[in-house]
């Protein structure tokens, strides 16, 4: 098995690579605030050809020839980087690509450019009390009132709801149909009246969830995404880039390697902790898990340079469980490992996604890979998807 990628590819990474280097962004006083600078940064690399590659100019994709091995070396390096890459915001890495797939023309020149350097930020309106992993039973309404939706209803875990622009959910527009059938796929705006957003307050100490109420919110009748009542069809699509964003194995490899760091200025029974036995079997269990599953992302990979997707269909249902597995066991192994410092509260900032170093912000990921498990669809869910569609197992006995 040949792994590297030939001359003309790894000078391609050299290139990127100094590009890269030009993260964090810094203006004449300073660093600039982080969403000016991501979305600076991100147009820099539409300009360049090093994101949204294959999105045509006209949608704000840099509009190049598509090359499977590029891609994935963008993804490395992004991720290697820190820098805000291609696929790891809901406005772009969800809402854009489904746009794109079965949007109408108008939604894809409004919205997708926007989405694609972060001007615009998105939520997801799935989930709601009593419609978690049976997300077809939703409640939440619109009825078309003419040239307008009206909008009722209640989600909840809305990641990032305090800070979106823009909402992109599912809500039931024919309450006689079947429970997958009657739902339609609608955008909204998050400063609309009669949206109300709380936060929920979770066991890090931090708010990333939020509920949002919607009252009689009112949006455009042409921001339905697809045709009334196939919004089940259209989620699908959405879920499925969701869940490849999740099972991202550069994010896997970096998390390992920030628990490497962490451990290698340790010691452990008065030697080294990465020369402590105890200490290498674990890491060595946790890297044969990591590497079973990078390479399954590069036989992903080569299966798509060679245009044979079918290949693909099983390893993809399986990516999002493997991730959120491995980031289970990265983060708990750091979490045991820091001993009773692990009972710190963590602070604000270590709440962060990017955070990382400190105790406490090995134990707010270590809770919050209990929530990743969840997101996209519950692992138990995916079990059963993997099953069902990927093996072609009959369904569950209580699901038919």
């Amino acid at each position: 098995m040949d792994l590297r990628y030939g001359e003309k590819y790894e000078a391609f990474r050299s290139e990127l690579r100094e590009f890269l280097r030009g993260w964090p962004l810094v203006g004449p006083e300073g660093l600039l605030p982080l969403r000016e600078q991501e979305a600076l940064f991100r147009q820099r690399g539409i300009e360049r050809g090093y994101v949204y590659r294959h999105i045509p100019a006209e949608y704000g994709g840099a509009g190049r020839e598509p090359d499977v091995i590029i891609d994935q070396i963008v993804s490395e390096e992004y991720a290697a980087s820190g820098a805000p890459g291609a696929l790891l915001t809901q406005g772009a890495g969800m809402l854009a690509p489904t746009l794109l797939e079965l949007g109408s023309e108008a939604q894809k020149r409004r919205f997708v450019p926007r989405a694609l350097t972060g001007e615009d930020v998105w939520c997801q309106g799935y989930s709601e009390p009593g419609a978690g992993s049976d997300l077809a039973s939703l409640s939440s309404r619109a009825e078309l009132d003419g040239g307008e939706w009206v909008i009722h209803g209640h989600k909840i875990w809305t990641s990032g709801a305090d800070k979106a622009d823009y909402m992109f959910g599912l809500f039931r527009t024919e309450p006689a149909a079947p429970k997958h059938a009657g739902i339609s796929y609608l955008l909204l705006d998050m400063k609309a009246p009669g949206v109300t957003i709380r936060p929920l307050r979770e066991m890090t100490g931090g708010a990333l969830f939020n509920e949002v109420f919607l009252d009689g919110v009112r949006t455009p009748a042409d921001w339905i995404v697809g045709a009334r009542g196939q919004g089940w069809q259209v989620s699908r699509s959405t879920l499925k880039h969701e869940r490849n964003m999740i099972g991202n194995p550069n994010a896997m490899r970096r998390l390992f390697d920030e628990l490497v760091a962490m451990l290698r200025g340790q010691r452990r029974e008065g030697v080294p902790a990465l020369e402590h036995p105890v200490v290498r079997q674990r890491l060595a269990e946790i890297e044969g898990y990591l590497l079973a599953h990078e390479y399954t992302g590069r036989r992903m990979l080569t299966s798509t340079a060679r245009g044979d997707l079918e290949d693909t269909a099983l390893p993809t249902l399986l990516m999002k469980l493997s991730g959120t597995n491995l980031r289970r066991r990265i983060s708990e192994a750091a979490y045991d490992w820091i001993g009773a410092e692990a009972l710190l509260e963590p602070s604000e900032a270590e709440q962060q996604p990017l955070a990382a170093g400190t105790p406490g912000s090995w134990t707010a990921r270590m809770m919050g890979a209990i929530a990743v498990a969840i997101a996209g669809g519950a692992s138990n869910i995916q079990r059963n998807v993997i099953g069902e569609r990927g093996l072609g197992l009959p369904r569950d006995l209580h699901a038919r």
